[in-house]
């Protein structure tokens, strides 16, 4: 290998690596305000919800695509919500291809008799998919605020009586709750997504929104007010994740956002790894589209202050760190060997403790979330530290799929948007096996993730003829998640 391939693989993994520095240190700033937060005990304005007069109409938007095996939990469920029915319609927005709709349609006339207003909206194409569905429930709905849920989501009975009366405080653009998980222990699989998933719903939606950052409606359980929606410009259908689309430009609308993490939704979590890739997929390619989208317009806006601005940055580019955690992956091999070869680049390898500081930083960051769900116990601890390191392998082994993704969202190619398919999975005695709406085909990646996984063998190998372990822990883990991800993905076709 000559000096200068030498020199450019070291700027690009010195780059990356000092990339995944900066998110970590917004990480940790969140985790700061996060812990500020939570000791402050905010009064905020809200309606009387028992005064006739104060409780305004609501829409339950419920935006489904060939749901079979969850539809008439989801009808039953959202059928027992309390709240005066006067005051509530439902709109089922389905856009379903399959026999699922005439059990669907059976069902919400029956719901029909016992007195809900409830409708069964369906469309001629999917034009827009999910932003398509709901901007077109919007033009007919008669309530003034607009809840949604996805499928696989249970509200609690109660749940509009804790998230409408915010709404007193007519700047409140949209109310946000935190997701809960059915199934959280059912896998190792499972079990990460909640990990991954919590951190999010606690450090970075309160880390934010408790300094007036901007945060996103997550797509569900949560609740719009109808002119905060049309303000902002509608759905639109352009990226993977309209939530996100939406969120920011309300908030550059100077839109506030309530999140309320004392608020569960259960939900279930994709059992199957070509469910969660998918799901992936869209999350991580929406969030590179919308930084293409709307970078500029935060940079450039002039209503909000500059440590909005750097928060709102790094939140867009959270999906684009996949980039740079594969770029370090894959260059650490060669690194390893140019350490090696040319002594006096020495030096450069203290910028692998920038990796160490932001695990680290990281580390913490998630084991103050954890511990928020799960408690601060010894045994707690042990299990979190067993987690973390889970978590994090399977995220290496992850970032070939998240990268492509993210590369095709800067990159303007444009895909349809594939929906996460869904289970009914509540315990271990249940079973995925038999789902027909499971993906037919094998991910092309999965060929890339075995070489690749090979590839950190022989980075673990390299180790020893060189005799320099710093980088072994590494390989190991990379071995690990794309061994993981290569072998859930062949058994998932089972």
């Amino acid at each position: 290998m000559g000096l200068t391939i030498a020199l450019i693989i070291v700027a690009i993994y010195s780059t990356a690596l000092i990339l995944i520095f900066f998110y970590s240190l917004a990480q940790l700033n969140l985790l700061i305000n996060y812990l500020g937060y939570k000791k402050r005990n905010e009064e905020a304005p809200k309606f009387n919800l028992l005064d006739p007069k104060e409780i305004p109409f609501v829409t339950i938007q419920l935006p489904i695509y060939n749901e079979e095996y969850v539809m008439e939990r989801l009808l039953d469920n959202i059928a027992k919500i309390e709240y005066p029915k006067s005051k509530l319609e439902i709109q089922v927005l389905d856009d379903s291809t399959d026999d699922s709709v005439i059990e669907t349609a059976k069902r919400i006339e029956e719901l029909k008799k016992e007195g809900l207003d409830i409708q069964h909206i369906r469309r001629e194409n999917r034009k827009g998919f999910k932003a398509g569905a709901l901007k077109e429930g919007l033009a007919i709905a008669k309530g003034d605020f607009i809840a949604i849920f996805d499928a696989d989501f249970l509200p609690e009975t109660d749940w509009l009586k804790k998230t409408v009366p915010y709404f007193k405080d007519e700047e409140i653009g949209v109310v946000q709750t935190r997701w809960g998980h059915i199934n959280r222990d059912y896998s190792t699989l499972t079990r990460i997504q909640a990990f991954a998933l919590d951190a999010h719903f606690t450090l970075e939606q309160v880390g934010r929104n408790s300094k007036g950052h901007f945060i996103n409606f997550n797509g569900t359980a949560g609740i719009w007010r109808k002119e905060c929606i049309l303000d902002a410009g509608n759905w639109e259908g352009d990226t993977l994740t309209e939530d996100l689309d939406l969120s920011y430009r309300a908030q550059l609308k100077n839109w506030k956002f309530k999140y309320l993490e004392d608020v569960e939704t259960p939900a279930e979590l994709p059992v199957v790894i070509s469910a969660a890739r998918s799901q992936q997929f869209r999350w991580n390619k929406g969030g590179a589209e919308n930084f293409r989208k709307t970078v500029w317009s935060v940079i450039t806006a002039k209503n909000i202050p500059l440590k909005t601005k750097f928060h709102g940055v790094m939140h867009l580019l959270n999906s684009s760190m996949f980039l740079c955690v594969f770029i370090v992956a894959l260059l650490s091999i060669p690194m390893l060997y140019i350490k090696n070869t040319y002594g006096h680049l020495g030096w450069v390898f203290e910028v692998t403790s920038f990796f160490i500081i932001s695990t680290i930083i990281l580390f913490i960051c998630y084991w103050f979330t954890y511990k928020s769900i799960q408690g601060s116990s010894f045994d707690n601890f042990v299990d979190y530290i067993k987690l973390f390191f889970t978590f994090f392998s399977v995220a290496l082994g992850f970032s070939l799929h998240n990268t492509v993704a993210v590369l095709e969202g800067h990159l303007g190619k444009r895909s349809e948007f594939v929906r996460t398919p869904k289970f009914n999975i509540n315990s271990i005695k249940d079973t995925w096996k038999g789902n027909k709406y499971l993906a037919k085909k094998l991910s092309p990646n999965m060929i890339l993730e075995f070489a690749l996984m090979i590839y950190f063998l022989f980075g673990m190998y390299s180790a020893v003829p060189l005799n320099d372990y710093g980088l072994f822990p590494f390989h190991l883990m990379l071995f690990l998640g794309f061994g993981f991800v290569f072998f859930k993905s062949l058994t998932s076709k089972a």
